[in-house]
């Protein structure tokens, strides 16, 4: 029978089978009658048709695959037709990202800044165009690592996706040295330098391990479960290096001169904090300290701007602390 005008009016054109096809495959979920479907939900095409299809777009460059763990048709990791179109809060946080990783330099910021080009390259013109001259700059200590370290970080890093245990020599900030056995959980990156937490084997508890201490990394047979209860971002909420852990936490009330209030308020220094706004404009902000001591170091860097009220003993080891300063400027 002929084809009616009315059918060859509502016929779709090529191109619009094509770009129909390839939406359905960008999204990853479709088995190949399911294409055929999103193609022409009333008249689908043919398997032969299907398949012809399939070929131009492998001929004209676009690289999909057919997932058979899934039954479904995708495009290979990392391509996609969908263009990423950032709100403005969310560019400005993806170019933070892309300061943190120039400032960090090296192998940790080159990972990041890897992540953040991806992201960009299938982004609007609007965000490509930012990321070419950002408006954001971050400054953070820069943990850099040399061939050897940036070797035992890797070591250590597979170690620690692996869960197995690892050995290595250590020589700590005191200078002594000692042969280790540890299970790997996590790094902490502070203060310009890399740290390794883990469980101590030969001693029973977790400890802290600057990378740049560490050397002769072997991996050991055993393997291990991380602890249902461990989470590295929790462990290093409560301090201000994320490092430092006595015992049990300490609630730590500190006073701020208006001169420095907001700043204060500004610098999330540990997760567990409550703002007291003062009348004068300053401000009364209470901590929980992993450990009392790293946190009454940290006061300190306000001067006379800060003061700690309580506990009693927190604010007598402020008090000691400033008089042992004060005793070496006068010497």
């Amino acid at each position: 029978m002929a084809e009616t005008a009315g059918a060859r009016a509502n016929r779709v054109p090529k191109v619009g089978i094509l770009l129909r096809l390839l939406a359905a495959i960008d999204e990853g979920r479709c088995t190949f009658e399911e294409l055929k479907l999103r193609v022409d939900a009333e008249r689908p095409p043919s398997t032969r048709t299907m398949r012809r299809y399939m070929a131009e777009l492998s001929a004209t460059g676009f690289p999909w695959y057919f997932d058979r763990e899934h039954n479904t048709y995708k495009f290979e990791s990392g391509y996609s037709l969908r263009r990423l179109e950032l709100s403005g809060d969310e560019m400005f946080g993806l170019l933070t990202l892309k300061g943190i990783a120039a400032s960090l330099g090296g192998e940790i910021g080159a990972s990041i800044g890897e992540v953040t080009d991806k992201l960009t390259r299938v982004a609007g013109r609007v965000t490509n165009a930012a990321a070419e001259r950002p408006a954001v700059r971050v400054q953070i200590s820069d943990p850099q690592l040399d061939p050897e370290r940036a070797g035992i970080f890797a070591t250590l890093q597979r170690a620690q996706r692996e869960r197995q245990s690892v050995r290595f020599d250590y020589v700590d900030k005191r200078g002594k040295a000692s042969r280790r056995h540890v299970d790997p959980y996590g790094f902490v990156v502070s203060g310009g330098r890399v740290y390794l937490v883990a469980h101590d084997r030969g001693r029973g508890a977790k400890r802290v391990f600057a990378l740049d201490g560490i050397a002769g990394v072997e991996i050991a047979p055993q393997r291990f479960s991380m602890p249902a209860d461990f989470n590295i971002e929790a462990f290093a909420a409560g301090s201000v290096s994320g490092l430092m852990h006595a015992g049990e936490s300490t609630r730590v009330v500190v006073r701020f001169s208006p001169v420095v209030a907001r700043a204060a308020k500004a610098e999330r220094v540990v997760r567990e904090r409550t703002i007291v706004e003062l009348p004068d404009g300053g401000a009364e902000i209470a901590y929980v300290a992993a450990d009392a001591g790293e946190f009454v170091r940290w006061t300190m860097k306000w001067g006379a701007e800060a003061e700690i009220l309580e506990p009693d003993e927190v604010r007598a080891q402020a008090a000691a602390l400033a008089r042992e300063i004060v005793a070496r400027y006068e010497r």
